[in-house]
């Protein structure tokens, strides 16, 4: 019973974070950060504009046209506010997605594959002339 076999557990294999991730954390992550500040900051804005502005223009204006103005100014903010929190979202969201990939952002294949083909058109022109 002593000489039983340990069972052999396979661990994934460890992967180290490369210069480029560091870099991409340490941009996407504030821009993000921003952007979601941006979005509470407008909306916050926006509701506190309605709030004041529609007694107002309740009380002084029996004219339409003031409150198609408020109106007006309050779907911007609350849109400006949603454009923000998505895009902070899908920064965050595409930030994910390329750390689970391993930081190969499928782009560097045919980056490579254009500096080779300048390379070697750069050196054939050299050696025509």
């Amino acid at each position: 019973m002593a000489d039983q076999a340990q069972p052999n557990y396979h661990h994934a294999p460890h992967r180290t974070i490369s210069s480029s991730q560091i870099m991409t954390i340490l941009t996407v992550f504030p821009l993000g950060g921003l952007l979601l500040l941006l979005s509470c900051i407008t909306l916050t804005g926006t509701i506190i504009a309605l709030v004041v502005a529609t007694p107002l223009f309740v009380i002084f204006s029996p004219v339409l046209v003031p409150a198609v103005v408020a109106l007006a100014l309050a779907v911007t903010g609350l849109l400006t506010s949603g454009a923000f929190g998505v895009t902070a979202l899908s920064s965050l969201a595409w930030l994910v997605k390329y750390l689970r990939r391993g930081g190969r952002d499928g782009g560097g294949h045919a980056a490579e594959m254009g500096k080779r083909r300048v390379r070697d058109t750069a050196g054939y022109g050299g050696r025509r002339s």
